[in-house]
């Protein structure tokens, strides 16, 4: 169960206090190994099953195998996928070490191999597929697992494969070598005898490769391919798996073309990837994707009418097991009440750490999102420098001149942007006046005596023409000539405009009032508006 078949999340992840073993309702034993037993557990608060390994502190220690624990907590702390058996919480007391992880449901591959399950070559080709991705995924964290074998295959509920116990496993260095002697004899590749009789330095990720071809033969034939045992000598193995490997008739082409490659006894050669595998004639077709979201469905799927494990396991908890776990709660009570009267001090493994991947989940999503709003802010930050420095851009504009339509006794100024000039307004009490021109020289020219401007009269408004140091020129207002600063000597220099576009040329003839012009009055009258080469009764547009 677990993260492998439970939706809900664990309260834990509310909460900051470590977990122990009062978190916990002991169910019963599902399995045992050389220094510890496994059995199932339900978490008090939110009610998740969970698979809880313990193994004793004074027998880890009396044997040398203490470090061994430990490194193995570390390195499931770092790791995570679905083809592992995952961990998920790890503490001690002052009798057992705690690791608790996914339940499994479906039982190990022993157990289905021991009750002569025959498995199709179908359901050992998925098996190769999903613990295949496994592989890759450690080769990635440069762990070798080094114990692959039926034993520490687990399967869930529906029958897909998890790989568990990385009690000898190792993480390598950047390209280094692993040379210790690990592993068990029958599923150990030849490079790791080679090592141990010193004819080669090391070996490498392929030995997992080695294994799981050992396993996918075990599978089909229920037998080993190899007729080696543990206390079978080293000279005498490496020569038992360097002779060809018998395969039954009946078995198809493909499925052999796949246990020759992974059982190749040249690592270099032996399929060491999921995309060799792949490759294969046998698993060309198949869709890895959905494999690795157990998308695809096992052919095998385990009884669901009882738990696929020896029963004997809970009648020897009961019975025959000298400090039952179930008895903890009130034994560590006693002793602890003894340690109070004595004053002792409890002392802990430092080395063992206290792991909660529900904290560590929740760490790693808070450092996302943290990690997310940088990023978000400095590419906010990135396009608010580059528009600062972006140069303004010139508007293109058009400017057109027609007459105000207010009994064809005014002059209008409009101006459109789909040319080569910009007039920019401001109006000051009332009087807009259009002050700033930009033109290119080469489409439009200004011709006047003295920077003239253009005055419309109805609206009272100025278009200064070109770039003049005169301010607007706006006679309808007298009240307004102090404000713009004209004097009627200025006034009487714009007298005629001419405004070339191109070819086109239009000229304005003004006609000056007298300074007594009545607000009401007409300021200036056009009377020629030709263009060459039009006929004179052409209109101004």
């Amino acid at each position: 169960m677990g993260a492998n078949s439970s939706s809900r999340s664990d309260a834990s992840l509310l909460s900051d206090d470590d977990v122990n073993f009062d978190h916990f309702q002991i169910l019963r034993a599902i399995g045992k190994g050389s220094f510890g037993k496994v059995c199932i557990v339900q978490k008090r608060d939110s009610g998740i099953l969970y698979a809880m390994k313990y193994v004793s502190r004074s027998a880890c220690e009396s044997r040398g195998a203490l470090g061994g624990v430990i490194k193995e907590v570390e390195l499931l702390a770092s790791v995570e996928h679905p083809f592992l058996v995952n961990l998920w919480f790890s503490f001690q007391d002052e009798e057992d070490l705690f690791m608790v992880c996914d339940l499994l449901t479906g039982g190990d591959l022993r157990y289905h191999l021991q009750n002569r399950v025959e498995f199709s070559e179908k359901s050992v080709a998925l098996l190769v597929c999903e613990l295949g991705s496994a592989l890759e995924y450690l080769q990635k964290q440069r762990v070798i697992h080094r114990d692959i074998k039926p034993d520490n295959i687990l399967l869930d509920g529906e029958g897909h494969a998890h790989l568990t116990d990385f009690n000898i496993a190792t993480r390598l260095q950047k390209d280094g070598l692993a040379c210790s002697m690990s592993g068990t004899k029958p599923y150990m590749a030849p490079e790791v005898f080679m090592c141990a009789l010193e004819e080669i330095a090391g070996y490498s990720y392929s030995v997992d490769w080695w294994s799981l071809g050992v396993v996918a033969y075990e599978m089909r034939a229920n037998v080993r391919p190899f007729v080696v045992h543990s206390n079978t000598g080293l000279a005498e193995v490496k020569h038992i798996l360097t002779t060809p490997v018998h395969y039954p008739r009946y078995w198809s082409h493909d499925f052999i073309d796949l246990l020759t490659k992974l059982l190749n006894v040249h690592p270099g050669a032996r399929i060491s990837s999921q995309q060799e595998l792949q490759q294969t004639p046998l698993l060309r077709y198949m869709n890895f994707k959905s494999i690795l979201e157990k998308k695809s469905k096992p052919p095998f799927k385990p009884p669901e009418d009882h738990l696929n494990c020896d029963p004997c396991l809970e009648l020897e908890e009961m019975i025959v097991e000298t400090r039952p776990l179930h008895k903890k709660k009130k034994r560590l009570a006693k002793q602890r009440s003894a340690q109070r009267d004595s004053d002792p001090e409890t002392v802990l493994i430092k080395e063992f750490i206290v792991y909660n991947r529900y904290k560590e989940l929740r760490r790693k999503a808070m450092e996302k999102k943290e990690n997310d709003w940088q990023r978000e802010l400095e590419h906010a930050m990135a396009n608010s420098i580059v528009t600062s420095l972006a140069p303004i851009q010139e508007k293109p504009t058009t400017m057109h001149l027609s007459c105000d339509g207010d009994d064809g006794d005014g002059v209008g100024v409009d101006t459109t942007t789909n040319g080569n000039a910009t007039l920019d307004t401001t109006t000051t009490d009332g009087c807009s006046s259009t002050t700033n021109l930009i033109a290119n020289k080469s489409n439009c020219t200004v011709a006047s005596a003295a920077s003239p401007s253009v005055v419309t009269s109805n609206s009272c408004t100025s278009a200064v023409v070109g770039t003049t140091s005169l301010p607007p020129i706006c006679t309808k207002c007298p009240q307004h000539s102090p404000i713009h600063g004209t004097t009627p000597t200025q006034q009487s220099k714009v007298e005629n405009t001419t405004i070339t576009k191109d070819t086109e040329t239009i000229e304005y003839i003004d006609r000056t009032p007298s300074p007594s012009t009545t607000h009401g009055s007409a300021i200036r009258t056009p009377e020629v508006v030709r263009k060459s080469g039009e006929n004179e009764n052409a209109a101004v547009v």
